[in-house]
């Protein structure tokens, strides 16, 4: 089952976090570029950064932001597993995903907590031995 699937199935009740959470890290994931950087949003004291499961919820997000319809969007392809073991933990601050966040009905946001970003940056272990403030 794709990630997209999964987050089908844990919005209808059927699905398990874990497996989902699974699938992120299985799957290649399109991150957009901006100013050098990765996209991301900032939220309730948490950095969010877009992820997109194709090159359709990508070019959907960038044109809802006002993009040029005939510009190429410049994205690097990551492994889930690398945006939250390795990319995450190197940026200040609490850092979550967020996919397909143009897409109303297969949309997800995966927060910086413990199963999901490593422990040492995970915001719910702040205080129990890991690092958990960058």
């Amino acid at each position: 089952m794709g990630l997209i699937a999964q987050i089908a199935a844990l919005r209808d009740g059927t699905g398990r976090p874990q497996a989902l959470v699974g699938e992120l890290r299985r799957t290649t994931l399109l991150v957009p570029v901006s100013d050098g950087g990765l996209m991301s949003a900032e939220r309730g004291g948490v950095r969010w950064l877009y992820a997109f499961t194709d090159e359709v919820s990508l070019s959907r997000f960038l044109l809802q932001r006002g993009a040029d319809p005939a510009a190429e969007a410049e994205y690097v392809a990551i492994l889930g597993a690398r945006l939250l073991d390795a990319v995450i933990p190197s940026l200040d601050g609490p850092t979550g995903v967020a996919v397909n966040v143009a897409d109303e009905d297969g949309s997800m946001l995966f927060p910086p907590v413990a199963g999901i970003v490593p422990d040492s940056v995970a915001v719910d272990l702040v205080g129990k031995g890991a690092r958990g403030e960058r």
